[in-house]
């Protein structure tokens, strides 16, 4: 089982290292909305240890969306770091206090953002030419004619 175990791990790490930023992102995203189910279901199973964990990790993840959050770049920046503060706030409560429900208050608010960054990524990704497109001037075409 370690065998399987370390090719994870490294088909994981390859994945993040050849990532681009709206893929990091999504891929962060997902894991933080992962995180706070797992948290979920062992705080509501009474499994507090285990909830813990995954509030921590959960934190991490809204700690480093706030501290990759460039608030200028755009109008909205101002509010996402807001909800970021909040959620993280929320989530340290939560830790805290073993509150499910708490939680529960944050997928709520950031799965549907998740989803909303998975559209945006998808659209960004279907107007961009591949690389071998972008590196030998290709045609971006149907079927690479035109």
């Amino acid at each position: 089982m370690a065998g399987i175990d370390a090719y994870r791990s490294r088909f994981l790490a390859d994945a993040v290292a050849t990532a681009g930023p709206a893929k990091l992102l999504t891929m962060l995203y997902d894991r933080l909305v992962l995180d706070l189910d797992r948290a979920e279901s062992a705080l509501r199973e009474g499994r507090r240890p285990d909830g813990t964990q995954q509030l921590a990790h959960a934190q991490q993840i809204v700690a480093e969306l706030i501290a990759d959050l460039d608030v200028d770049a755009w109008d909205g920046g101002e509010g996402l770091l807001a909800l970021y503060t909040f959620a993280l706030s929320e989530l340290i409560e939560a830790g805290l206090t073993g509150d499910a429900d708490r939680v529960a208050g944050v997928r709520g608010v950031l799965a549907p953002l998740r989803d909303t960054w998975h559209e945006a990524a998808a659209s960004m990704s279907a107007e961009l030419p591949t690389q071998r497109e972008a590196a030998l001037g290709a045609p971006t075409g149907v079927l690479g004619v035109g």
